[in-house]
């Protein structure tokens, strides 16, 4: 593999084909190159179009695999790729060769180490040999002692973002240390979903590590990355873009294992046929999102002390506790550039924070929600950061950030569960203030052109969330089946309640069919129970997420039956002047109530229902005789007396409020749900039968090296893990 010999370059044109050959082959080879040799800048001077079947590249990876061990070429490639990078960052001309030499390094290194963390038998994840032997020679200015080879290649990543600006001539440099990063810490795919003191993850530990002055420029790059969108220099002049046939630079891309000097991720190539956005901006936010929901977990012990009726011997015990993620602590400290919060109220944050205009975050994130890594920066500002929450509240355009997301719970059937529930999450959120809540039916929406079942016009955006968030319930009902999508549903419109205005016809049909339709649920449940019918409790009413038991189940739908009884005394208590089709509706389809009058559990908001269905029953009753009746007649009727209604005979109850907290162990659900997003949506592909962070289906786990021919050559399969979260 590594048998042509070395030649030298003519007339300063591109290294010779042979030349490429042997650099790669002596890579890979047995023979240990010291870390000061001249082969090291023949190596990162090699071209990028070194083209080889898929059977040489695997044949490589797999020679280098077993001659690192000795070689330690891995440490020492990576040793010189931060050196590069180090000399980027003080270079003023991105003409440097440091650029291009770190270029070559980010390709060379992605491929093998890659390969790798993929194929790792240890829990350690010993194969990558990250430091030098004793014996290896090392120039003055390295210290093997003092260096860790895995710190000095995050530093110098780190440091590369934070301070070298995004332009044409870095834009491929920025993107592929990106993508690095990403292979760097995807050795948590092979850990469990439930981080121990044990877990190894010598990357993203050594980012942890770092400053936290140079954490926050690297976390204010990548949110400026992700709010800016610098878009891909397609006439750049970077040699690897210089094909006349923009198919082959496609091709290239996407034929990961047929090219040895490739891109690692196919970010040139568009998603569903869709024009790319802008890869560097996904790249920084999938970068963001991993280090910010990383947890660390850390072992100590300590000796408990001894009681009088204790062994005389000591007792040791050991506990475990996350150490601080200082990226997630960036984040949640990032402040508006324009308004200092904290200088009114007297509380600042402790050390510096990073400031950034919450107007470009806020408009980038409205462009972007149909994506759900930025549903998930989103819930990462509203749940951590209290600035960001109190910025958007005071929002009047809240549509903005809110119509992408109801049209995701629109589109439910073909969205993940989990995408679901983090908007359904947001949402919780954001209701916890009356303030929104009110705000939300005062914005009026001209048409709602993506919803199908009826023409929306002139409906309020708290109408059109009420809506939504029935027919998430119904479908949820028919389809997924689970309880804490019911739960957080009822609880948004439940903190809704108080303060609907206006809620229009439509809407208020919906809340009152959402009672018919759990009533149905629930009777057919109480017959079960009763053993008044010959089936057995069958799938049609047993849910995923719902106990087995239907006495069980049959109590969950007690608690949404009244739940949204008590939605509607809410709505009845506090706004009922503000809100005749509410009434026009519990009127039209009163007798679904009368069935649940005397249930104990639904006496007391039903009594205050019936109090106003009796007030208006009368009003209606008294003029019936003396016209010709009709539903514009009857409005007629509600809107008049509305205006008289004084709510005498309500009986008042304490506000139903719902707030969001997180589970006591979030990692489990947000390590996993992060990289699921990274594989699913990036491009990044990793072998599935690799993983163990979370399940994969038995038909996503193929042979990761099947080679099949294509038009006469040897190609790898671009294999994609697809979870279905």
């Amino acid at each position: 593999m590594g048998g042509v010999p070395s030649s030298a370059r003519a007339g300063g044109g591109a290294w010779p084909q042979e030349t490429a050959e042997y650099l790669i082959g002596e890579f890979v080879g047995e023979k240990s190159f010291p870390l000061a040799s001249d082969y090291w800048q023949k190596l990162l001077e090699l071209p990028l179009d070194l083209r080889w079947p898929s059977y040489r590249v695997r044949e490589a990876c797999h020679m280098f695999v077993m001659n690192n061990g000795s070689t330690r070429h891995l440490a020492k490639i990576l040793i010189h790729l931060a050196w590069c990078l180090q000399e980027c960052v003080s270079a003023s001309d991105v003409a440097s060769p440091a650029f291009s030499k770190a270029l070559n390094a980010l390709f060379i290194s992605s491929v093998f180490l890659k390969y790798v963390i993929e194929n790792s038998k240890s829990d350690n994840f010993e194969e990558l040999y990250l430091s030098l032997e004793e014996t290896d020679p090392v120039p003055s200015n390295f210290s093997k002692a003092g260096q860790n080879v895995e710190n000095l290649i995050m530093l110098s990543a780190l440091s590369f973002i934070a301070n070298v600006d995004v332009s044409p001539g870095t834009y491929l440099l920025h993107q592929e240390l990106l993508n690095f990063i990403l292979i760097a810490m995807s050795t948590q795919l092979l850990s469990g979903p439930t981080p121990g003191p044990n877990d190894v993850h010598p990357f993203i530990d050594a980012a942890m590590a770092q400053e936290s002055s140079l954490v926050n420029l690297v976390v204010r790059k990548l949110l400026l990355n992700y709010i800016t969108r610098p878009q891909f220099p397609v006439d750049s002049s970077f040699s690897i873009l210089s094909e006349g046939n923009q198919r082959g630079v496609l091709t290239r891309v996407r034929s990961a294992a047929a090219n040895l000097m490739l891109f690692p991720f196919n970010y040139l190539a568009n998603r569903n046929g869709e024009d790319s956005t802008s890869p560097l901006a996904e790249g920084s936010l999938n970068v963001l999102l991993i280090t910010s929901y990383y947890h660390k977990c850390i072992l100590v012990d300590y000796v408990k002390d001894k009681s009088h009726n204790s062994s005389p011997e000591t007792l040791l015990k050991e506990e475990t506790y996350f150490s601080e993620n200082p990226f997630r602590k960036a984040l949640q400290n990032v402040q508006d550039i324009e308004f200092d919060h904290n200088d009114i109220e007297g509380n600042a944050h402790s050390g510096p924070v990073i400031r950034l205009p919450f107007t470009s975050i806020y408009d980038t994130l409205g462009m972007c929600l149909a994506d759900e890594n930025s549903v998930l920066l989103l819930y990462s500002l509203l749940h951590g950061n209290s600035d960001f929450l109190a910025y958007v509240l005071v929002r009047t355009d809240v549509d903005t950030l809110l119509m992408p997301m109801l049209e995701t719970l629109y589109n439910a059937p073909s969205r993940t569960s989990n995408h679901i529930y983090m908007v359904l999450v947001i949402f919780l959120i954001l209701s916890q203030d009356s303030s929104f809540n009110a705000s939300v039916h005062e914005l009026i929406l001209p048409n709602v052109p993506w919803y199908q079942e009826r023409l929306l016009y002139q409906t309020s955006l708290g109408s059109l969330m009420v809506i939504i968030l029935i027919r998430t319930v119904k479908f949820n009902l028919s389809k997924l089946r689970d309880i804490y999508l019911h739960t957080n549903c009822l609880a948004t419109l439940a903190n809704m309640a108080p303060h609907v205005h206006r809620l229009s016809s439509y809407a208020a049909q919906r809340l009152v069919s959402l009672f018919d339709m759990l009533s149905r649920k629930y009777n057919k449940l109480a017959e079960v129970k009763n053993n008044k019918m010959n089936t057995s409790y069958n799938d049609d009413l047993r849910g995923v997420g719902l106990p087995d038991d239907p006495s069980a189940e049959l109590h969950i739908y007690t608690d949404f039956l009244r739940l949204v009884l008590e939605i509607i005394n809410a709505i009845l208590t506090y706004a009922l002047p503000r809100n005749r089709e509410v009434v026009y509706a519990i009127m039209h389809r009163q007798e679904i109530f009368l069935p649940f009058r005397n249930h104990p559990r639904f006496i007391e908001p039903l009594e205050n229902i019936y109090t106003v269905l009796d007030f208006f029953n009368k009003r209606v009753d008294a003029q019936k005789a003396d016209r010709e009746w009709s539903v514009d007649k009857l409005l007629e009727v509600i809107i008049n007396n509305c205006r008289s209604w004084r709510g005498e005979g309500m009986k008042m109850f304490t506000q139903l409020r719902f707030t969001y907290e997180q589970e006591s162990h979030p990692e489990e659900f947000f390590i996993p749900y992060v990289w699921q997003l990274v594989l699913s949506h990036s491009g990044f592909t990793f072998s599935p039968s690799s993983i163990n962070l979370f399940p994969v289906p038995v038909e996503e786990i193929y042979e990761h090296d099947v080679e099949k021919p294509v038009n006469g050559e040897l190609k790898e399969n671009g294999l994609q893990v697809r979870i279905p979260v």
